[in-house]
């Protein structure tokens, strides 16, 4: 099992920035994936970035050029930069990882950690 750990969220203005971490820990393998996804209230869960093993990375377009996901292999954390957050930005932030070779980098995922609230007022 692998357990993830996220960390980094608090309230913010609108315009500014936010950095969130993601620790994984426990039979890891490697994580040939991770992700992030967040949830607002009320609505589904969303994926917004996702980075393989050799990073490459993919991004929903509602984060595209403001959001950066990014990870450290060699400590097993994931990592996503968000810059000029936005009210609507608000919600809880989920990471996300597998060790199984998939296609799909948009769901899923097999591992996933508690959350953590982002909450980003105007």
């Amino acid at each position: 099992q692998v357990q993830l750990v996220e960390s980094g969220g608090g309230l913010v203005q609108a315009g500014d920035s936010l950095r969130l971490s993601c620790a994984a820990s426990g039979r890891t393998f490697g994580n040939v994936a991770m992700a992030w996804f967040r949830q607002a209230s009320g609505k589904e869960r969303e994926f917004l970035a996702a980075i393989s093993w050799t990073r490459r990375t993919y991004y929903a377009d509602s984060v595209k050029g403001r959001f950066t996901i990014s990870r450290d292999n060699t400590k097993n954390t994931a990592y996503l930069q968000m810059n000029s957050l936005k009210p609507e930005d608000t919600a809880v932030y989920y990471c996300a990882a597998r060790n199984v070779v998939r296609s799909n980098y948009y769901s899923e995922y097999d591992y996933w950690g508690q959350g953590t609230q982002v909450t980003v007022s105007s």
